[in-house]
């Protein structure tokens, strides 16, 4: 019984690690959805108007980040929106493994070593995710070259 329970335990806490990192991404998306819903539920909307608006931002947020990294031509553009998106999954990161962390480590120094080194594999994983999608194209020049032969 006990090696069942600690198999159980095992794939639990692997299960909760992958839909951390699998959601990493949407951390921004979260944010902006769940602001704007309050926001509108605040301004009068409704509970399901409130549900929609914040769903329909969300998803506007995560389809226009995804494109403009996948569409940009700027380098430095490119890093930027995947910082904005990597940034929250970051802090996130540092929550969630600082609390995770409280069940079997007993020091606040280490608790807070294992936060701080989540949170960066976290952020990093966020920002290769969606940096994957921006292609690399040769560079162009503005002129057509023609084969001599």
């Amino acid at each position: 019984m006990l090696a069942l329970g600690l198999a159980l335990n095992t794939l639990g806490i692997g299960l909760f690690c992958w839909a951390i990192f699998a959601l990493a991404v949407y951390a921004l998306p979260l944010f902006v959805a769940l602001n704007i819903g309050m926001a509108a539920f605040h301004s009068g909307a409704g509970l399901v108007g409130a549900l929609l608006i914040g769903m329909a931002a969300g998803a506007l947020t995560l389809a226009v980040g995804q494109v403009a990294v996948a569409v940009s031509r700027s380098l430095a553009l490119r890093i930027a929106i995947a910082t904005a998106f990597a940034v929250p999954a970051a802090v996130a990161g540092y929550h969630v493994i600082f609390a995770v962390s409280q069940i079997g480590v007993p020091s606040l120094v280490w608790r807070e070593v294992f936060a701080c080194l989540g949170a960066v594999c976290i952020g990093v994983t966020s920002w290769t995710r969606l940096m994957i999608l921006a292609e690399t194209r040769p560079i162009e020049s503005g002129r057509v070259v023609e084969n001599p032969s």
